[in-house]
């Protein structure tokens, strides 16, 4: 069984799915759950799960001592894998390549489109049929790395950016999980660039 940490800045919506989708003999096991931001929703939601949690400040630090702490406590609970939900950090390239092929993020767009913030405004805006998530390895390039698992969702006329990031949240809650059980069943990896999966994995 794999320990993960997980990086958060505010509710916690996809943790919640993480931890809902745990199991005793599952591949993955929540070990941390790390923020930013003192009073995240996400901290009492991993509390609840009887889940260690830890505040690390941001504000007066450099992005690289920042960074030293997260990685010095994600080694110090023995995470194996980590993943960022909801974590508003742009993380340095340094403490990207130490944990290379072992940390993934959710994104709320049909990645390589979309990359960035302000994303249900800009489908929106950009007249969009279609809209979802990716689950991604992380690599120095914000929102660049090669991409595990995708799911789309209509995006209809009628739509406001909070109708639609409420739609695409529902499947990222799906595909979150699904996409860490991958990873912690060993059968995606980071191999020069491309995820590459094991036979039947997709």
């Amino acid at each position: 069984m794999k320990k993960v940490g997980v990086l958060i800045s505010g509710r916690g919506s996809n943790l919640g799915a993480l931890i809902a989708a745990q199991r005793d003999d599952g591949p993955y096991r929540i070990a941390l759950v790390i923020s930013n931001i003192e009073g995240a929703g996400g901290l009492a939601r991993a509390d609840a799960a009887g889940i260690a949690t830890l505040v690390i400040p941001h504000k007066g630090k450099t992005r690289e001592n920042f960074d030293a702490e997260l990685d010095a406590a994600l080694r110090a609970s023995g995470a194996d894998l980590v993943c960022l939900a909801g974590f508003m950090r742009i993380l340095s390239d340094g403490f990207a390549r130490a944990w290379e092929g072992k940390l993934i993020n959710i994104h709320p767009s049909l990645l390589p489109a979309y990359k960035g913030t302000r994303v249900h405004e800009r489908v929106i805006e950009a007249g969009e049929t279609r809209s979802g998530a990716s689950v991604h390895f992380v690599v120095p390039e914000l929102d660049a790395g090669p991409v595990i698992a995708q799911a789309s969702v209509p995006v209809h006329p009628s739509d406001s950016p909070e109708a639609l990031a409420a739609r695409v949240l529902e499947i990222e809650h799906q595909l979150y999980p699904a996409a860490l059980r991958l990873l912690a069943e060993d059968k995606v990896q980071l191999e020069k660039g491309l995820a590459i999966f094991a036979e039947g994995a997709r």
